[in-house]
């Protein structure tokens, strides 16, 4: 009976943080519909492939968190489930206090290698098109860079199995930075465009969470409030356990993602960059949608393998599979239709080869495979096999892309993505259908 309830409740978290999701996630996909043209229109297809560029390796600054975010995540999702309140504050105000002091180096560090080094000659840039690259990458860096902190907030709501609240956080920050690049390319604006729309983008997610800091700790979670007192040495190692492997994870994800543009960039041109983008803003909004079905599951997992309710997770999953069928659909549709749409979306000017459009689609359809298993197997907190097949691919991609984008342009670039992707979706299956079964043994169970 105790099952049956908790698997009742767990269920309707679920429900009702998927629909709120979708209201949120579907006005990030109109705002991201949006952004695209608006920034074009204000930069120009050079110095949009130059800011894309730009924005890639910044993502690569807020990730730096060696996994203390996706550790509290999983943590605080057992102590909440479990009741103890204390572990739930050791472990928020443990994350905040290290996460700043990882940030600090790392800032100065970057700072210094963005105002020595040839970022002109490593981005293929023109310095005679754009003339102060280093200055916009300083004042970018530095408002990610403390938006980097705040931004864990993010994480106490997904371990909270509220994932409904941290996206209405993202999509708050990338709404406000629309409004105001709205305002720019309504008004007779003559100073540096690029410089305002960086500012735009970094600046408007960090009011987002500054915001929210007090709301969430004076209001909605007092007894959640980070404070030294809190903070204890021996948490951050228990989060950083777990957590490191997510680190992992994801900054081989980023590798991938971030240097994907460097690589159009450096081998092609920057302005092929904005047709890569195009292609993926289009066909990853379906990612967008399976994420809001799929992330409620993670913590809901870690919820219910911790109360040994296996039979909760093996009907999840076969939902899960019905949801593929209809992505698989979706994107089709979406292929067939892609070139209509991006005439009406960003004009005639930005050409998108069918290719690309085609890669794209399976490339999406690879990821939202693949993350149909990784949303269970890291709500499981057994990360092994993913480590070692997404470092292998992050290893493989570079000089793949490498020979595959001078071969076939931007086209060999997505194609590289789709193949070294692939292998993943297949281990995943492997070992999520062990863990189910009972029978994962050494590197499946880790």
């Amino acid at each position: 009976m105790v099952r049956t309830d908790n698997s009742q409740k767990r269920n309707s978290l679920i429900r009702k943080n998927v629909i709120y999701s979708f209201l949120t996630k579907g006005w990030a996909g109109v705002v991201q519909l949006l952004m695209v043209p608006l920034t074009i229109f204000c930069l120009g297809d050079y110095r949009n492939g130059v800011w894309l560029t730009m924005g890639s390796f910044l993502v690569w600054t807020e990730s730096l968190d060696i996994g203390l975010g996706n550790g509290l995540r999983n943590r605080l999702a057992v102590y909440w489930a479990n009741g103890d309140m204390e572990r739930a504050r050791q472990s928020v105000s443990s994350t905040f206090f290290t996460l700043i002091l990882v940030m600090l180096p790392i800032a100065a560090v970057l700072l210094v290698l963005i105002n020595t080094s040839d970022i002109y000659g490593f981005l293929n840039v023109s310095p005679a098109i754009i003339g102060n690259l280093r200055e916009v990458y300083t004042v970018a860096l530095i408002l990610v860079c403390a938006h980097f902190v705040v931004k864990f907030i993010g994480n106490v709501y997904l371990g909270l199995q509220l994932p409904a609240v941290n996206n209405a956080l993202v999509v708050g920050g990338q709404t406000l930075a629309l409004v105001i690049i709205f305002i720019l390319s309504r008004t007779k604006f003559t100073g540096d465009m690029l410089m305002w729309v960086a500012v735009a983008n970094t600046l408007s997610p960090l009011i987002v969470y500054l915001v929210a800091y007090p709301v969430t700790f004076s209001w909605k979670f007092p007894e959640l409030r980070p404070s030294l007192r809190y903070f204890k040495r021996s948490m951050v190692g228990e989060l950083f356990g777990l957590g490191f492997q997510f680190f992992l994870l994801q900054m081989a994800g980023i590798v991938i993602f971030a240097s994907s543009n460097a690589i159009i960039s450096h081998v092609v041109s920057p302005a092929m960059v904005t047709p890569y983008q195009v292609a993926y803003r289009y066909f990853s909004l379906t990612m967008m949608i399976f994420t809001v079905i799929g992330v409620p599951f993670w913590s809901a997992t870690t919820d219910a393998y911790s109360r040994g309710d296996m039979a909760w997770v093996r009907t999840s999953m076969r939902r899960m599979h019905l949801a593929l069928l209809a992505f698989a659909a979706l994107l089709t549709l979406m292929l067939l239709v892609s070139g209509p749409v991006y005439r009406l979306w960003v004009g005639s000017k930005i050409h998108v080869p069918f290719l690309l459009s085609l890669g794209m689609a399976v490339y999406m359809m690879i990821i939202i495979t693949s993350l149909c298993y990784s949303y269970f197997l890291n709500g499981f907190g057994y990360l092994r096999m993913q480590l070692i097949t997404t470092l292998t691919s992050a290893a493989v991609y570079i000089p793949l892309s490498f020979a595959m984008g001078r071969s076939l342009g931007v086209v060999g670039v997505i194609f590289a993505l789709c193949l070294i992707n692939l292998p993943g979706v297949i281990i995943n299956r492997m070992q999520y259908d062990r863990i189910v079964g009972g029978t994962a043994r050494g590197v499946w169970k880790r």
